[in-house]
């Protein structure tokens, strides 16, 4: 199983949820952003936004869903897939645990006096 997780199947997987869903949803968020669509809260920053893309790479539902409707028939790809899609959540889920960890916290406004 383990040059299974080198196919491009599984690295589209693995790459998808670690790298994929952190830039899409900054992206998006920064478009969002630009155009005046929305702003972040004042205690929100980009690091923050950024963080929560990281923890969105942690998706075993609907991945899991779709390789089984993409493969079936084929078990050696569904459970390669279900592998990467595993080993792909918990990575992102450190990295998004250990980015908002060590992340400082937004300058909050203090209240005048």
């Amino acid at each position: 199983w383990q040059a299974d997780l080198l196919t491009p199947n599984s690295l589209g997987i693995i790459g998808g949820l670690v790298i994929g869903k952190p830039f899409g949803i900054v992206l998006m968020c920064l478009l969002a952003v630009s155009i005046g669509i929305c702003r972040l809260p004042e205690d929100i920053g980009w690091r923050h936004v950024f963080g929560a893309g990281l923890l969105a790479g942690i998706g075993f539902t609907m991945s899991i869903f779709i390789t089984n409707l993409a493969f079936a028939g084929n078990a050696d790809f569904i459970i390669s897939s279900k592998i990467a899609i595993l080993l792909a959540s918990i990575a992102a889920g450190g990295f998004g645990f250990v980015w908002l960890r060590w992340c400082p916290p937004a300058e909050l406004p203090t209240p005048d006096k």
